[in-house]
């Protein structure tokens, strides 16, 4: 998309480098203030924070970073926000996947390439299984940065700094020191992966016209494979037939919406790149009217809604507001959520739409009083709820959860996350997931929001286009002896993209009444 001049931040002495409001070790000096700013955030106790021993060089990368274009526009990510409100309301599936800790050496075109195609495939997929519409948003562009348990891991007898992501240190454990300077190649590297992806999607990657590679070798069950060639066949008849017809000379089949998201963890990153602009044609109206709570009827059918009044609505003369220009959606880590802490300060203040790790650890007046500060005006749709219990607590948490966040008013888009709660180490001590530890997980979710008359409006996982031997299980029957085959993620197991593309099948399986995982 092209939009017009953009307006950058006039930063107040407030507002300038969050380097030079923090002392060496960390904590901030000056006094809150009552109103939010993109810096205000830097008042508050911070978690996961990373600490430079090079302040000058800090400076210097956040400055040039201050200087530095939007990487997206207010319009897409108000589009965005129009979208989730569906996805809220049970009229839309998000489907959100990509690597775990993005490298810069994955800004390469067949990497990229390989992403976009499986989640096309996946939409696809969940699409045919669903009926309705499915918004996508990739783990790239941004993806960089990741929590970490421990500040530093012990290596050949000495301690050395956790490798934190590109954009902080290096993998290698001569290049653990904090970099300020892969700040701005974090951008760069961002920038260049959105500008593909863009030129891809415009160039016919995503065109329906187009064969997809639907191979189904790596199927074992020759019943599964039977019952996938069938949805396959289902899916290209169904293309075939818009043809014929004429139902697809309007363009709808020839390009799709591609948004990117990451964690926002460094502030001081995402500081520099939120920018005070002027709200597109129609973001008003994101919080205007009667909304609803999606409720689906116990055979999983079509979603009917009970309508409640909004308790705010937008002023008529707010005609700006302050959007992270680094990515369409951030969320916020489930070790970064607390209430009087700088990411909930951060985020509060943002027009992007956001999202919220909800963990077994989280109760349920916590996350509404988490709500309440993130999204006070309760904006459909503004709000991802993304919950990674594991297989072994979702049942016991996601009800109460459901029922506090019904009972507040708040109305979410639910994202089923089984990836992280679902992580194991082999007795050799490789971090790896089950995929019926991760199917059973988003089983349980789907269930369970039919119960409580509530939509799982998404699912979030970790995934690849490559090959890779991450996870166990699957059509594939990868044991522990195959993860060394090619185990290439520097942070944790992801799916592969036939792993990925059978959760893809099965969730569709579930939308048309099937038994989970039959």
């Amino acid at each position: 998309m092209v939009q017009g001049p953009l307006e950058l931040p006039q930063l107040s002495s407030a507002g300038k480098t969050a380097a030079a409001l923090k002392s060496s070790n960390g904590h901030v000096e000056g006094s809150a203030t009552s109103d939010w700013s993109p810096s205000s955030w830097t008042t508050k106790p911070i978690k996961q924070d990373v600490i430079y021993d090079d302040r000058e060089a800090l400076e210097k990368s956040l400055r040039k970073l201050e200087r530095l274009p939007p990487l997206v526009t207010s319009t897409e990510i108000v589009k965005l926000r129009k979208a989730l409100r569906d996805a809220a309301l049970g009229k839309a599936f998000l489907l959100q996947g990509g690597d775990c800790a993005e490298l810069f050496d994955y800004c390469e075109d067949d990497a990229i390439t390989s992403k976009i195609k499986l989640l096309l495939q996946m939409s696809l997929v969940l699409i045919w299984g669903a009926n309705k519409p499915v918004v996508r948003i990739a783990r790239m562009a941004g993806q960089f940065a990741k929590p970490r348990s421990s500040p530093t891991e012990d290596y050949n007898g000495r301690q050395i700094p956790s490798f934190r992501g590109d954009n902080i240190n290096g993998y290698d454990p001569e290049e653990r020191t904090p970099d300020p300077s892969r700040l701005v190649s974090a951008y760069f590297h961002s920038a260049a992966t959105l500008n593909y992806m863009r030129a891809q999607i415009s160039s016919g990657i995503a065109d329906l016209h187009n064969p997809l590679d639907w191979n189904l070798g790596h199927v074992q069950d020759p019943s599964i494979k039977a019952k996938y060639s069938r949805i396959i066949a289902s899916i290209t008849e169904s293309l075939r037939f818009m043809h014929t017809v004429g139902a697809d000379t309007a363009g709808q089949l020839e390009t799709v919406d591609l948004f990117t998201s990451h964690e926002g963890l460094l502030l001081e990153y995402e500081q520099t790149l939120t920018r005070r602009l002027r709200n597109p044609a129609g973001k008003n109206a994101l919080n205007q009217g009667t909304f609803a709570h999606p409720t689906t009827s116990a055979s999983g059918s079509n979603p009917s809604t009970t309508s409640i009044t909004a308790t705010t609505t937008t002023t008529e003369d707010e005609t700006h507001g302050w959007y992270n220009t680094s990515t369409h959606f951030l969320w916020i880590g489930d070790r970064t959520r607390q209430l009087d802490g700088a990411h909930v300060e951060y985020f509060r203040g943002l027009e992007n739409p956001i999202g919220i790790k909800v963990g077994p650890s989280m109760e349920a007046d916590e996350l509404v009083r988490l709500l309440d500060i993130v999204d006070p005006k309760k904006e459909t749709g503004k709000v991802t709820l993304i919950t990674r219990y594991g297989e072994g607590k979702v049942e016991g948490l996601l009800g109460k959860h459901i029922e506090a966040v019904r009972q507040s008013g708040h109305v979410v888009v639910w994202q089923c996350d089984p990836m992280h709660g679902n992580t194991r180490s082999t007795p050799t001590g490789i971090k790896t997931r089950h995929f019926s530890s991760i199917l059973s997980e988003v089983s349980s979710a789907l269930r369970i929001h039919q119960q409580h008359g509530s939509v799982l409006g998404g699912v979030h996982l970790e995934l690849t286009g490559d090959a890779v031997t991450e996870c166990v299980g699957g059509s594939e029957g990868l044991t522990d002896d195959d993860l060394s085959l090619n185990y290439t993620t520097y942070c944790d197991p992801r799916l592969n993209e036939k792993q990925a593309l059978e959760l893809a099948f099965l969730v569709a399986g579930f939308f048309r009444g099937e038994d989970f995982g039959s």
